[in-house]
C-alpha cells in the first residue's frame, strides 16, 4: 500500500491546473453578469451549484488526480451548460419551444437537440471520472485493474446515477421557480436516454483504449505508483 507522503502529494495544483481553473472563473465571471443583466434566476441558481460542484471536483481532483483532459472536459461541460441556457439564437433557427436559447436549437432538425448533446458529453465524461477513481482506489491498494464488464457495468451506473441526480435538481427548480426552461417529462426521458448514450459510448472507448487481461487484477509496489 502507499505510504502517506504518496497520497498526500496530490494536495498540489499544477501551472496547468492553475490555466483550467482560471478559465472556468472567466467564463463563470461571464455568465453571472449576464445572468444577473437578464434576471435570470434559473441561471443564478444553476451557477450557484456549479461553484458547489467545482469544490466537489477539486476534493476529488486531489485525492484521484484526474488526467488534465478530464478537467479540462469538465471545465467545457460547465461552458457549454452556460451556453445553452444564456445565449439566444436567431429565430429562424429550428428550435424546439418558445424559448430561443441555445440549449432548444435542433441541430439536426426533430433529431437531435444541443442540449441532448451537452447530456450524452457531459454523462460520458462523467463515467470516464468514475472510472479514474475505480482505478485510484484501486491503485491505492496495490492492485492495477484493467476495464472488466462488472467495473464498466458499475462506472456507467455510476453515471447514469449521477444523471438522475441533474433531473432532481432540475426538477426541484421547476418547484421552486416561476419560470424555467427544463422541459417536462418527455423532456426528461430524452435527457436520460442520452445520458445513457454518452455513458455507453465511454466505457466502449475505455474498454478499447484499455483492453481487459485474462488477469484483470495485477499487484503493484507502491514504489510502481
Amino acid at each position: 500500500m502507499t505510504d502517506s507522503n504518496q497520497v498526500n502529494s496530490g494536495m498540489h495544483l499544477e501551472k496547468r491546473e492553475w490555466f483550467v481553473i482560471a478559465f472556468t472563473f472567466l467564463y463563470l465571471a461571464i455568465a453571472v453578469f449576464a445572468a444577473i443583466r437578464k434576471n435570470s434566476t434559473e441561471f443564478i441558481l444553476y451557477i450557484g451549484v456549479l461553484f458547489i460542484l467545482l469544490a466537489v471536483v477539486g476534493l476529488v481532483h486531489f485525492r484521484v488526480r484526474l488526467k488534465i483532459s478530464a478537467l479540462w472536459g469538465l471545465s467545457i461541460w460547465g461552458l457549454a451548460h452556460m451556453m445553452g441556457g444564456l445565449l439566444t439564437i436567431p429565430e429562424s433557427w429550428p428550435r424546439l419551444g418558445e424559448s430561443n436559447v441555445l440549449y432548444n436549437l435542433w441541430v439536426i432538425p426533430d433529431w437531435l437537440k444541443f442540449d441532448q448533446l451537452v447530456h450524452a458529453y457531459g454523462f460520458g465524461l462523467v463515467t470516464w471520472i468514475c472510472w479514474q477513481g475505480v482505478q485510484r482506489a484501486f491503485l491505492l491498494n496495490g492492485l492495477r485493474v484493467t476495464p472488466s464488464l462488472g467495473l464498466m457495468t458499475l462506472c456507467v451506473a455510476a453515471g447514469m446515477g449521477f444523471g438522475a441526480l441533474n433531473e432532481v435538481v432540475e426538477f426541484i427548480a421547476s418547484l421552486t421557480l416561476p419560470e424555467t426552461n427544463v422541459g417536462g417529462y418527455e423532456n426528461t426521458g430524452w435527457d436520460l436516454v442520452f445520458n445513457l448514450l454518452g455513458s455507453l459510448l465511454a466505457a466502449i472507448i475505455i474498454s478499447l483504449q484499455n483492453p481487459a487481461t485474462d488477469q484483470v487484477l495485477e499487484t503493484v509496489s507502491p514504489d510502481a505508483q
